[in-house]
């Protein structure tokens, strides 16, 4: 995978390729102060063909997936509601699956209610995949 610093820099100021998924929101002000993060720049999630990389803060190092670690991934959904309410509350995540035999949950930090976010995720490993990724 091409340098994930890099791929930060260049989805934060652009332009990029046409095969990137690059999500971003701006970061509340109040938000910003509660967490100590005003000053720092806004979330930032970017999928390319090789992985994904994700900027939540300054306090976290930048997540990274590198789809030729991976042997496999399986799309997870979960549903919760309580007794007294018709309201489902749904949580999604994939689950990666490691060459090595390992075994990692991945849902973005910034964009887990993001299902745009989800669906390029598992459309660029299927991409991976096709054209000849392990």
């Amino acid at each position: 995978m091409t340098d994930p610093q890099m791929i930060l820099g260049q989805a934060r100021y652009g332009p990029v390729p046409p095969d990137w998924r690059v999500f971003t929101k701006r970061r509340g002000r109040l938000s910003g102060f509660l967490h100590g993060t005003s000053h720092d720049p806004d979330p930032l999630l970017v999928i390319t063909p090789e992985g994904a990389v994700e900027y939540a803060n300054e306090h976290k190092p930048p997540v990274i997936v590198a789809f030729y670690d991976l042997a496999g991934i399986e799309l997870q959904v979960r549903g919760q509601s309580s007794s007294d309410s018709s309201m489902v509350s749904i949580s999604v995540w994939i689950d990666l699956y490691y060459r090595d035999g390992g075994k990692a949950k991945w849902r973005s930090a910034s964009f887990a209610s993001d299902m745009q976010a989800v669906q390029g995720f598992i459309e660029a490993w299927g991409a991976y995949r096709a054209c000849g990724g392990r």
